[in-house]
């Protein structure tokens, strides 16, 4: 992943930015070295609003991804939409990150986890680490360092 190379993300929506869409993306933005490109377009909704065109639309949007991101607050909205966006990128293989709705303490519906390769927390790193590993397979394990001061521990005795 690089700059000419970013990760193709689709990120399930019903044509209107959500508190939940708009969070996700200030985690990627914010995090560094993470270069992706969204392909999901819920700015631009299609002429026609019938159900096929509508589909097809989001096929288009979900075909030129490498990984899709599920959001469960949109399950909320439109379960037959979600359900849709999710079967369609299984069926082409790719995989899906399902996020369960932010400050909500409960599990996302069990018909969203049976269709997601990974749940994930609202958490940068977590969500940053699933894309990479589900979109190209890249080992994403990291160690945190830890760094103190062996003064402060001088009057510590080990018995």
């Amino acid at each position: 992943m690089s700059q000419k190379n970013p990760i193709r993300v689709f990120v399930t929506h019903n044509w209107h930015d959500t508190d939940d869409y708009l969070r996700l993306f200030e985690y990627l933005e914010s995090a560094s070295n993470f270069f992706y490109k969204n392909t999901s377009t819920p700015d631009k909704p299609p002429a026609k609003a019938d159900t096929e065109t509508v589909r097809e639309d989001l096929r288009r949007q979900i075909a030129a991804a490498e990984v899709c991101v599920a959001l469960a607050s949109l399950y909320a909205e439109q379960p037959d939409l979600t359900i849709f966006q999710m079967n369609y990128a299984q069926s082409q293989k790719k995989p899906v990150i399902l996020l369960p709705q932010f400050g909500l303490r409960s599990e996302p519906n069990k018909l969203l986890q049976e269709r997601a390769d990974e749940t994930v927390a609202w958490e940068q790193r977590g969500i940053i680490d699933a894309i990479r590993r589900l979109a190209r397979q890249e080992n994403t394990q990291r160690f945190d360092t830890i760094e103190f001061n062996p003064d402060d521990f001088k009057d510590f005795k080990l018995d």
